[in-house]
C-alpha cells in the first residue's frame, strides 16, 4: 500500500484548504484511513479517520465542525476539507492506512496504522 498526501500550503486564518490522499496498491474501500498532524515540538495527533466500507467518521474535538473527511473510491482518494482554519492547525499532515478492518470502526491512534504517506505542510497565518 502506498499513500501520497497533497494539498497543503499557506493560508490565512479563517481560510480553507482541501488535502488529498491518493492510495495505491490496495482497494480504498477496504481500508480505514486516518489523517494525522504534527506541529513543531508536539506529538503526532489523530485529526480524523474514516472507516472501511460504511464510511463512519471520527474527529478530534479541536477540529469537529470545521473539518470533513470523505473518500472517493473511484479515484482511490481520501480528502480532508479544512474550513475556518486557525493558527493552531499549522503542522505537517499525514494520511495513513490501517489494514485491520473492523466494520464501522476507525481509529485516531497512530500506532494502529500500518502505512503512511510522506506528509504535506499546512501553515495558517494569523
Amino acid at each position: 500500500v502506498q499513500l501520497q498526501a497533497s494539498g497543503g500550503g499557506l493560508v490565512q486564518a479563517g481560510g480553507s484548504l482541501r488535502l488529498s490522499c491518493a492510495v495505491s496498491g490496495f482497494s480504498l474501500d477496504d481500508l480505514p484511513i486516518g489523517w494525522f498532524r504534527q506541529a513543531p515540538g508536539k506529538e503526532r495527533e489523530g485529526v480524523s479517520c474514516i472507516s472501511a466500507k460504511d464510511d463512519n467518521t471520527a474527529y478530534a474535538d479541536s477540529v469537529k465542525g470545521r473539518f470533513i473527511i470523505s473518500r472517493d473510491n473511484a479515484k482511490n482518494t481520501v480528502y480532508l476539507q479544512m474550513n475556518s482554519l486557525k493558527s493552531e492547525d499549522t503542522g505537517v499532515y499525514y494520511c495513513a492506512a490501517d489494514t485491520l478492518v473492523i466494520p464501522g470502526i476507525c481509529s485516531r491512534q497512530a500506532y494502529e496504522y500500518d502505512y503512511w504517506g510522506q506528509g504535506t505542510l499546512v501553515t495558517v497565518s494569523s
